[in-house]
């Protein structure tokens, strides 16, 4: 488990430095000038390597877990507070990003902001206009925590769970079901199986899941048997979460490796760090560790700092 812990973390950490200096960019913009390495500055004028809020935000979850041995939702709160007013859990101390819902929901509960804050559950936002990829881009390491306690055979308590930690921040149904089909997807990999075999198993299983709820209709193109196959155009990439799941899973079942699906997802453009993230936390756990571009580790901005963060996550394992 300890290297799928890893190859989880740099894979999407991995993904989301190679995104950032290009997010917003158009797809026809970069079609014509495709990534094809890992760069600097662009958009955020950011130095090669640098990451952003999406693995901020993983961090203080692993971070959360690991030293608590448990998920506790006012201590996640607490150290995404400290993400955004302090700049922990950043590659040089100083937050440059930061998705509008995320902000909204770190606010009602710092203290800091307004003298009083909301109980962890009840910070999130939950009208339909929120529901960013906020959640879904730092689910990942409560998956690990919950595979660790219930194995492949996820309960409605597993799920649960990965609802209300969605909640901390996106809050809508939507957001949440979104983060339990990725989550069902993730336990399938952990379990060994491949990305064509897990993307279908985990999809069953949300089928059942969620079989009487309405806003599984917003996914619906993800159960069509010929989604691998549609074409490119047909695929948005945009920071809304229905948009990045599908993204990210459509570049995954049409890659076959690390590298060529990092930068297939960064090259759709618009939310680049996010699509790539939420792809690159995945491939990292099937493609492992060392089959990541040596490269892109390298330049990857306070390695040191993650390693120290995925070790102490390890230990509880």
């Amino acid at each position: 488990m300890d290297k799928k812990i890893k190859s989880m973390l740099y894979g999407f950490a991995v993904a989301d430095a190679l995104g950032v200096p290009v997010e917003f960019k158009s797809r026809k913009i970069l079609q014509k000038n495709p990534v094809t390495s890992m760069q600097g500055f662009g958009t955020y004028n950011q130095p090669a390597g640098t990451w952003s809020d999406d693995t901020s935000m993983t961090l203080a979850t692993m971070e959360s877990i690991s030293r608590l041995k448990k998920i506790d939702y006012a201590d996640i709160m607490q150290n995404f507070s400290l993400w955004l007013e302090e700049g922990k859990f950043t590659p040089f101390g100083k937050v440059f990003d930061c998705g509008m819902t995320c902000r909204s929901a770190i606010f009602n509960f710092s203290t800091k902001i307004f003298g009083k804050s909301k109980s962890a559950l009840e910070c999130g936002l939950r009208d339909e206009k929120s529901n960013g990829n906020g959640s879904l881009m730092r689910i990942l390491p409560a998956v690990f925590y919950l595979y660790k306690i219930y194995g492949e055979n996820f309960s409605l308590d597993a799920i649960q769970k990965i609802h209300e930690i969605s909640c901390l921040t996106h809050a809508h149904r939507r957001s949440q079901i979104g983060c339990g089909i990725y989550s069902l997807i993730a336990v399938e990999l952990l379990s060994g199986k491949n990305l064509q075999e897990s993307f279908a198993k985990g999809l069953e299983k949300a089928k059942n899941f969620y079989a009487d709820e309405p806003e599984l209709q917003n996914y619906s193109r993800l159960f069509q048997k010929d989604f691998k196959n549609l074409p490119e155009n047909e695929i948005k990439s945009s920071g809304y979460v229905v948009h990045t799941l599908e993204a990210a899973l459509w570049c995954l079942l049409n890659t076959d490796s690390y590298k060529n699906l990092a930068l297939k997802a960064v090259n759709l453009g618009e939310d680049t760090d996010t699509v790539a993230a939420v792809a690159g936390g995945l491939a990292g756990i099937f493609y492992g560790l060392e089959n990541i571009p040596s490269d892109w580790l390298e330049t990857l901005q306070n390695k040191k700092y993650l390693e120290d963060i995925a070790e102490d996550f390890c230990d509880i394992f």
